[in-house]
């Protein structure tokens, strides 16, 4: 039988201090499951390989998740959630339009390739995987992403920097900066902040 903790050996928690653990833990679980998604690819990962990442049971993962399709929903939101407060950001600064672009370039492939960025290559790769109630929770951020390229392209388009109808234009850059996601290394020798200065150069008519 097992025997009850003395009174002062257990330890005892707020209400804010459980909820910055549970906070803390589901955080984990959403970092570990979008690394895994990238590098095994979502149909090959199991709950248990990400409950074993974080060193949890594979049981209590669905404490915080009711599935694994609500665990890929949850990581395509932190990924789009973060991506739309960074270019927020950017078209919020008082910037000549070609460094804004450049900007959003810089941050665009950031949010692609920088250390522990798995979120938004899982949804580019895994969208089609997620089932339309979860997309529904989240194409309201994924619009209000795509606007700000949308109006940033439109403003260039009309000064003549960019080629083509604002459509294409967003559609044909984003495509390239997405397609980054499944060449660039790290340690091959071009930096992100070099990449997105020459990608920038590419797309420009005058730089």
């Amino acid at each position: 039988m097992l025997k009850a903790a003395p009174p002062n050996s257990v330890k005892r928690y707020s209400r804010k201090g459980l909820t910055m653990a549970k906070a803390n833990r589901r955080g984990e679980l959403v970092c570990a499951a979008a690394r895994l998604f990238r590098e095994k690819g979502y149909a090959a990962t199991t709950t248990r390989d990400i409950a074993d990442a974080v060193g949890m049971q594979s049981g209590s993962a669905f404490y915080h998740f009711a599935s694994k399709q609500e665990l890929l929903a949850a990581v395509m939101e932190e990924g789009l959630t973060g991506g739309l407060a960074r270019t927020s950001e950017v078209m919020a600064r008082p910037l000549p339009i070609v460094d804004k672009f450049r900007a959003m370039v810089r941050t665009h492939l950031g949010i692609l390739l920088e250390a522990g960025n798995d979120f938004i290559p899982v949804m580019l790769h895994d969208w089609g995987r997620l089932e339309p109630v979860y997309k529904e929770r989240l194409i309201a951020t994924k619009d209000g992403y795509d606007a700000h390229w949308h109006d940033l392209i439109a403003e260039l388009v009309r000064a003549g920097l960019l080629a083509g109808d604002a459509k294409t234009a967003r559609l044909s850059i984003l495509g390239a900066l997405n397609f980054t996601a499944t060449w660039f290394k790290v340690d091959g020798g071009v930096s992100i902040d070099t990449l997105a200065r020459r990608m920038a150069g590419f797309f420009l008519r005058e730089t």
